[in-house]
């Protein structure tokens, strides 16, 4: 917004006066070479008017000069501290630099000296919205009702600033005297309609049931409401909130309309006085009752037939699931086990899913060569494989599921969904690269298809194999892109992106792995910015109700899953670069290149410079506007070694941490990170409460008995404790955690005597006891007993164990990788050097079934 509302001649002569005001029309009008010439001729003059250099200074930088623009905006600043122009554009910089509060703080310096100007104002609510300062907001918005009452929006944001604050009460108020002051109302209007639909939300809210189906049955009446469907949902969700009978014939009427609507289900049997999460045995028929009749009453409708196996037990259970299982099977539904695969966590019925399926394929099984049994399709009898294949996996029955797929295979090879799942169960053993290979057979089957080659990418990302990754996904990304890998990260693909840095991350490229997982920090702070733009937005076209739910999602942003993963991997990094810097050196992947290879890595840095400077120059060239947003800048450290050794590695990593520990609240890993980064800040409190919510999540955990004795020698060794209040707290909390009276060898044998048959406690009681000082061969004894018959011993943990045995220097480290190799047959994880490097060969070479598959695919397009 144009920095405008009061004369602008600040002890300027009228001519200079009026050149000044055309300076301001330029900028309006967005002709900005023309006010830079006009700011120049003032300027000429009179070189110390600081609005003339803040104007200057703002045009400069639409024009992309921001250094030297926002130099003479402070300079302006300095020389005119009065003015609201001055503060106004400051304002309007830092906004454009993403930098909020200091913003804020200059709109209220500018609003001190011009209290009532509408656009400085404005700005300042949105700015308050996105900082979250909703008590400010409200008295600005209360400002701006006051200076221009006739403005919709002025009602509606004054409304809205209330119910951000906590103050529905107020909100309802507003609305109310807003709907009697207007007037002339015309028909089918959609800002009136979402006001009206934003006032029943605030009195649903409120709990003031009556009085909001009666504003929904008055406007229904009237029409004022457009959106017909979000009536009947208000009001059957409304009804029966308060109770009342009418609630299940408005839930009937939604689900006539849409019944395949889980929700609608839900509320109906809801008004029933059923809540579907917690059915009991008293209620249990009748819910099953409710859903066979609306089976019976909608035949085509699945939604009521799925819902009642989340219901039914037994026998009632095995009778409805074989013609629900049968009929998506005759229809080739491949996302049926993604279906019920929540039903798994019932042991009976998964059991009775098993024999189910087990049963129909019986009655399909027949060599490929022969007829099909009378009256079936050859399909169902390769879904039926394909389903039990899926059965087999999540159980962790891998060969089972292998054995299914080839049978399928074997019968019809040019499916893709074989190929594709038989890479998933291996990678679930432990195969990247057979998962690798079987995902580019999924591939040859259709070359020209998006999803098959974006997840053959993925899969040999997770190899290591890099090169061959980048070529797959190179078919589908912008031909004039510096590189597939950088339009990926351009488009925000936190999937692309987590890949590849946790492949980095297992090649041990710490500096390319904290690149890419700080390239997933950005683009959520991209998300965040977005935010603004709706702040005067969703007022302005009284998009209320979901203006707020925005907001929700917007407070809840780092709680996505690749924002919790990347941060908790990155503090991981950081914290190794803390405890031994010599990492960061070690890093430098140039470091590693062949002469050729960096021959041709820098002149590829040559061309790029060059392809930068010619589009630098056709910019400079056209006189359009640049804008206030920060501009992408030129990648300085592609291979992530200045970020690898930035300074201070524990705040960055606090960081990106900090929001975890309100958003991730139920993630035990997410813990241990903050402990991890807090216990070497020496912020001891934050470390004991890091400590308390992982063990209120898993008392056991073996990362978490790693890091009880870990904090209780570090503090009993320190020999200037904090301040006597922190010193109590801590000392309190960690005798809870371990008593005072057990030494910590006695602790950590306890701990194993309660955990003796999980592996991952038997390496956590292994690095305890490394970490107390045992001798080696003590320490690879223990971690030996993972390997008896009565031990759980998991793949993850089995290729942890022999990092630490690598990490600690073991002589025995190849013998237990021979004995994984021996119990996890599938996996290729445990293999030698040489091994690996053979497989990682293998997977993109070409053998006659991706040779015979890819002929077959030609043929068929």
């Amino acid at each position: 917004m144009p920095p405008t509302g009061t004369p602008p001649s600040r002890a300027l002569p009228s001519k200079e006066s009026g050149l000044f005001k055309e300076v301001l029309h330029y900028y309006e009008d967005r002709q900005l070479k023309k006010g830079l010439k006009t700011a120049d001729t003032i300027l000429k003059k009179f070189p110390n008017h600081g609005e003339t250099l803040c104007m200057k200074g703002l045009i400069l930088t639409h024009l992309g000069r921001r250094d030297e623009g926002l130099e003479l905006v402070k300079q302006g600043v300095r020389l005119d501290l009065t003015s609201h122009i001055c503060w106004h554009v400051f304002g309007l910089i830092q906004k454009g630099q993403k930098n909020y509060e200091e913003a804020l703080k200059s709109y209220t310096q500018a609003l001190r000296f011009d209290k009532d100007n509408m656009n400085i104002l404005r700005d300042a609510a949105h700015l308050q919205t996105q900082l979250r300062l909703y008590d400010n907001l409200v008295e600005t918005r209360h400002t701006l009702l006051r200076l221009r009452p006739q403005l919709r929006q002025n009602w509606i944001a004054l409304a809205v600033a209330y119910h951000l604050s906590g103050n529905l009460r107020e909100a309802k108020a507003v609305l109310e005297q807003y709907e009697r002051i207007i007037k002339n109302v015309p028909d089918y209007d959609v800002e009136y309609s979402e006001i009206l639909l934003y006032h029943v939300r605030v009195l649903e809210d409120l709990g003031d049931y009556t009085e909001a189906i009666a504003l929904l049955d008055a406007s229904a009446k009237e029409r004022t409401i457009i959106d017909r469907v979000a009536i009947m949902e208000f009001r059957a969700r409304i009804l029966s909130k308060a109770g009342k009978e009418e609630a299940q014939q408005a839930w009937q009427g939604l689900i006539e309309q849409n019944p395949e609507c889980y929700d609608y289900l839900k509320g109906f049997l809801s008004s029933r006085g059923i809540e579907f999460d917690a059915v009991t045995d008293e209620n249990r028929s009748k819910a099953s009752q409710i859903l066979h009749d609306f089976s019976e009453q909608f035949a085509k409708a699945s939604a009521p037939r799925r819902l009642a196996l989340d219901i039914a037990l037994g026998d009632e259970f095995k009778g409805l699931l074989e013609p629900f299982l049968r009929t998506r099977l005759e229809k080739g539904v491949p996302s049926l086990f993604a279906d019920l695969k929540s039903l798994y966590r019932s042991p009976e019925k998964r059991a009775i899913i098993e024999l189910t399926a087990t049963s129909i394929l019986s009655t399909l099984a027949h060599p490929s060569t022969d007829p099909c049994p009378p009256g079936t399709d050859p399909t169902t009898y390769i879904w039926t494989l394909y389903f039990l294949a899926q059965h087999h996996s999540f159980l962790g029955r891998h060969k089972q599921a292998l054995e299914l797929l080839d049978e399928a295979i074997t019968h019809t090879p040019t499916l893709p969904e074989l190929y594709m799942f038989k890479a998933r169960v291996l990678k679930r053993a432990g195969d990247p690269f057979g998962a690798a290979k079987a995902m580019d057979l999924a591939r040859t089957l259709d070359l020209q298809d998006r999803f098959l080659n974006t997840k053959c990418g993925k899969y040999r990302l997770r190899a290591g194999l890099f090169e061959e990754a980048v070529e797959v996904f190179g078919l589908f990304t912008k031909k004039d892109a510096p590189s597939p890998s950088q339009d990926l990260e351009d488009m925000q693909s936190l999937v692309y992106l987590t890949e590849e840095a946790d492949a980095h991350l297992r090649n041990g490229d710490l500096a390319m792995a904290l690149k890419k997982y700080d390239a997933i920090h950005k683009i959520f702070d991209v998300y965040e910015d977005d935010q603004f733009d709706f702040h005067g937005y969703s007022v302005r076209k009284f998009t209320i109700n979901i203006y707020l739910n925005l907001l929700q999602w917007e407070d809840n942003l780092r709680s996505h899953p690749a924002y919790v993963h990347s941060a908790i991997e990155a503090s991981r990094i950081l914290v190794k670069v803390h405890d031994e810097p010599s990492i960061a050196t070690k890093s430098n992947a140039d470091s590693q290149l062949s002469g050729a290879e960096k021959k041709a890595k820098k002149k590829a840095k040559k061309a790029e410079k060059k392809v930068q400077e010619e589009a630098k120059k056709a910019n400079n060239a056209a006189n359009e506007d640049k804008g206030l947003d920060v501009s992408p800048s030129k990648d300085d450290d592609p291979d992530g070694t200045k970020l690898l050794q930035a300074p201070d590695p524990l705040e960055r990593a606090a960081k990106v941490l900090k929001p975890l520990a309100t958003l991730a609240k139920s993630n035990i890993e997410a813990w241990i990170a903050i402990y991890d980064v807090a216990i070497r800040r020496k912020k001891y409190l934050q470390a004991i409460h890091a400590l308390n919510s992982a063990h209120s999540l898993d008392a056991d955990s073996p990362v978490l008995h790693v890091r009880v004795v870990d904090f209780k020698r570090r503090w009993t060794s320190l020999e200037q404790k904090p301040s006597e209040a922190v010193a109590i707290a801590v000392s309190v909390a960690i005798t809870k955690l371990l008593p005072d009276e057990v030494s910590l060898e006695a602790f950590n044998s306890q701990y194993l005597q309660r955990q003796f048959s999980r592996a991952d406690a038997i390496l956590a009681f292994a690095q305890v006891s490394r970490l107390l000082g045992a001798p080696r061969e003590e320490v690879e004894a223990a971690i030996f007993n993972a390997l008896n018959a009565d031990v759980d011993l998991k793949l993850d943990t089995a290729v942890e164990t022999v990092a630490f045995l690598n990490e600690i220097q073991s002589p025995r480290a190849d013998e237990f990788r021979e004995a994984c190799r021996g119990k996890f047959e599938l996996s290729t994880l445990f293999l030698s050097a040489d091994e690996l490097t053979a497989a990682r060969k293998a997977v993109v070479q070409k053998d006659p079934v991706a040779e015979a598959l890819e002929e077959k695919a030609e043929v068929i397009s």
